[in-house]
This record gives structure tokens, C-alpha cells and sequence, in this order.
């Protein structure tokens, strides 16, 4: 069921695309069916930023332009989902991995769009683990910090990111304040990036509903 819901998600937030736009995209089975709509709209999309080698993979697969992130200024718009989705737009991402190159890619961009099935946007952030990518060097030394704030570390076993990290899943981390344990985790040594994107919010979140309708929230101004 909840493919059904993510692929009529996806098919509204095809509609968001403009013409001869830059355009950045996340990672993750959502996404995945979004690139196979988004090959309907190539005519209208000058070129493409992936956060991941499956993305990219299967971009190439349609032919579409893969862009270097360091060869443009700004993307107009960003496609991703989130593994948790709150009504203040705060997520938790990372569940795949791609967390370093999505956040870098979301602050890039003009507009973030988040597309998600229902059981993905939650009252209160912190039923799944906030993944944060490491320097291996810095695991125990890590584990140990988070520990502080009462939190479980556990690596996620055979992991490795595409910048040669691992992964930590945090468990038990009391995401009251969302904003301020991000600011925590990031100012560990050996922190590369942490799965809560609180400072990166959403703009758009689309979220394809059990009764098979779609809801489109935006931020409030």
C-alpha cells in the first residue's frame, strides 16, 4: 500500500517542475519512483544534482544531464523524502545513507519539496533513529559524547558511505527541542553530518494519504 501512496505523491510533485530548471534529487524508494515520472519532463529540465549512486544510476538510465554541484550556484528546486516529517517541516533523514550529499544539495536549493506517504509525517520527530555519518576514526570517542545526553549510539553494520563514513543510528534522543541536540551533534569532532535537518527545513511537503488523496502543505511564512 504505502508504494501506492508514495507514486501519487510523487505524481503532484511532478507538477512543480518549471522549465529549463535545475533540479536536485534525493535518494530512497520515493524518489525512485519520482524519477520514473521525471522522465516525462526531461524537455523541461536544463540539468540534474543526485545526492546518491543509485539516484544517479537510474537518472542516466532516462539520459538526463547530471551536473557537478561545484559547477553551479544555485538548484531551483529539490526532490527528496524523509524518513520522518514533522508540521514544523523539521526531518530526519539518512535511513539510506545519502544524508551528507542530501543536506548539501537541500541548502543549495530555493525550494525543498518533500515527498511522503502518510505513516511518514509525524506529530513529534524521534520514533526512528537519527543517523549521523562519522570519521571512523571518531566512533567510540563519539558514542561516548552522545552517551552524555543519554542517547544509544549502534553502527549500522556493513555501511559504508560513498565518502568512506560510517553510519551511527542514535537511539533514545529527546527531539523536544529538535533544533538545539542538531546544534549538539554537530559540534562533535569527528561529526561529518547529522540526519536532522531542522536548520533545512522543508518548504512543500507532499504526503499521499491512506484514502489514496494527496495533501500539499506549505511552510508558513
Amino acid at each position: 500500500m504505502f508504494n501506492k501512496l508514495k507514486k501519487i505523491a510523487a505524481k503532484v510533485a511532478i507538477k512543480y517542475i518549471k522549465n529549463n530548471n535545475i533540479i536536485g534529487i534525493g535518494s530512497g524508494t520515493t524518489i525512485s519512483h519520482f524519477i520514473d515520472l521525471l522522465s516525462t519532463e526531461k524537455h523541461n529540465i536544463k540539468g540534474i544534482i543526485s545526492a546518491s549512486e543509485n539516484s544517479t544510476k537510474k537518472l542516466k538510465k532516462y539520459n538526463f544531464n547530471i551536473l557537478n554541484i561545484n559547477k553551479i550556484k544555485k538548484i531551483g528546486i529539490y526532490f527528496d523524502s524523509a524518513d520522518e516529517i514533522n508540521h514544523k517541516m523539521q526531518m530526519i533523514k539518512g535511513g539510506g545513507a545519502a544524508l551528507t550529499n542530501e543536506k548539501i544539495i537541500s541548502s543549495l536549493s530555493e525550494i525543498f519539496i518533500c515527498i511522503v506517504d502518510e505513516s511518514k509525517y509525524v506529530k513529534y520527530l524521534g520514533i526512528h533513529p537519527v543517523p549521523i555519518e562519522i570519521i571512523p576514526l571518531a566512533k567510540n570517542f563519539i558514542i561516548k559524547k552522545l552517551s552524555y545526553i543519554g542517547a544509544i549510539a549502534k553502527l549500522r553494520i556493513n555501511t559504508v558511505t560513498e565518502h568512506g563514513n560510517l553510519i551511527l543510528d542514535v537511539y533514545n534522543l529527546n527531539l523536544d527541542n529538535p533544533v538545539k541536540i542538531e546544534k549538539y551533534i554537530n559540534n562533535i569532532p569527528g561529526i561529518v553530518t547529522v540526519g536532522l535537518f531542522t536548520k533545512r527545513c522543508a518548504d512543500i511537503i507532499i504526503i499521499g494519504n491512506k484514502n489514496y488523496t494527496v495533501s500539499v502543505i506549505n511552510k508558513k511564512k
